[in-house]
């Protein structure tokens, strides 16, 4: 990719998505780049670019914005967070909310659906409990083909042997030649919604609980503050943040501050 196309495109991507992407992407950038380039005729990623730089392709634009935006993601990624989900906020849900029986779950950055499955294969584990609840599980994400594939909650070997347990595959999917689909009373529980991070959340609604996971190290300082303070604001006094783990709001935001003791969950500041 030529200097000024590079620099060109960085530019783009920032002002779709608020995703920085150093020099030390180029070889990300060119390998995303090529199938999208094959798929529209173009015969090199130079082309792809100056088709950009024209008249509006907005499903040469949407294209581009998922190829670069879809990140990896599976079943009970990293453990602990939820861990903690099941044995502390789950508990402290059904404590702090007895009186209305509801709760309302967001995945930011859902990407194929992994982590909010996760969440409600938790959730209908505790069936018990949660009789005469009501309660929403949103995932939302930028990349509409990531979103097409997590409504149809198809996966392949490989992507449910990465930390989901046994039982649970026997459990809830079924085996499609080569693949597994994750059965609909999971896929039911989770509304999926085409929305980027970088517009308002009014929308949406509030939520008692949000996962916002390994998708802010992607943005500069500024962007990662001003999507936490917003995300604030859709919260009540007790609510709680996940972030990842090489994730943090110290020198972000002081809308936020970490959960004695629980790495990886924050709650909202008192008075900020």
């Amino acid at each position: 990719m030529k200097p000024d196309d590079f620099a060109f495109f960085t530019k783009y991507i920032y002002d779709q998505s608020g995703i920085v992407l150093g020099a030390d992407k180029m070889y990300l950038i060119e390998s995303r780049l090529a199938p999208v380039a094959r798929k529209f005729n173009l015969a090199t990623i130079d082309l792809l670019v100056a088709q950009l730089r024209g008249p509006r392709d907005a499903n040469l634009q949407r294209e581009v914005v998922d190829a670069m935006t879809t990140n990896e993601s599976f079943f009970f990624r990293d453990g602990k967070p939820f861990d903690q989900f099941k044995s502390l906020v789950l508990p402290q849900l059904l404590a702090n909310r007895a009186a209305k029986k509801t709760f309302r779950i967001w995945c930011a950055a859902a990407s194929t659906g992994q982590e909010p499955y996760t969440i409600a294969m938790i959730l209908k584990e505790a069936a018990t409990q949660l009789i005469g609840w009501r309660y929403e599980i949103v995932g939302t994400d930028l990349s509409s083909e990531a979103l097409d594939r997590a409504r149809n909650g198809v996966y392949t070997q490989f992507e449910v042997q990465r930390g989901l347990p046994i039982q649970l595959l026997v459990k809830y999917f079924k085996q499609q030649g080569d693949k597994w689909q994750i059965a609909p009373e999971i896929r039911a529980m989770v509304q999926y919604k085409n929305y980027n991070l970088l517009h308002d959340f009014g929308a949406l609604g509030g939520f008692d609980v949000v996962f916002c996971r390994n998708v802010l190290i992607y943005f500069d300082q500024k962007t990662k503050g001003n999507i936490l303070e917003r995300i604030a604001k859709l919260m009540p006094p007790d609510g709680l943040l996940y972030l990842g783990g090489a994730e943090t709001v110290l020198g972000v935001t002081e809308k936020f501050q970490p959960m004695p003791n629980q790495r990886g969950i924050y709650q909202l500041t008192p008075g900020k």
